[in-house]
């Protein structure tokens, strides 16, 4: 049985795949926070109420001709998007708070470990439900 194949199962998933993919966002910004002009980015929000009504496959976006087609699994890349104007500006042009970020951070980590808690839960409630014949 492929529990990835369950609807609870497929939308944890999903968020947890976007968590991984907000992970690597907010790591790039954080390695720029130097980088003249660079401007912070984030990934547009998940919402289950979302993906429950999106039934069409996401597509990988280049967003440079160098990159190879078709090297993201299934799913697609969640797409990005600027971060709002931040009340704080380098006098280089980098709009990048690493306060704001860690922040970010932190929370993505504690949504991480929260999807994981309830992924045990629905694993060991499958499993309770198998073992007393239910």
């Amino acid at each position: 049985m492929d529990l990835g194949n369950l609807g609870i199962f497929k939308l944890m998933s999903r968020k947890m795949d976007w968590l991984t993919q907000r992970q690597q966002v907010i790591s790039q910004n954080i390695a720029n926070a130097n980088t003249p002009e660079y401007k912070g980015r984030d990934l547009k929000s998940f919402s289950f109420r979302d993906a429950l009504s999106d039934n069409r496959r996401l597509t990988p976006a280049a967003t440079d001709s160098s990159h190879l087609a078709g090297t993201r699994g299934p799913g697609g890349l969640a797409k990005e998007h600027k971060v709002r104007d931040p009340y704080e500006t380098a006098p280089d042009g980098n709009n990048v708070v690493l306060e704001e970020q860690m922040m970010r951070m932190s929370q993505n980590a504690m949504d991480y470990q929260t999807m994981t808690n309830l992924y045990k839960k629905q694993v060991m409630m499958m499993k309770m439900a198998i073992r007393s014949g239910g």
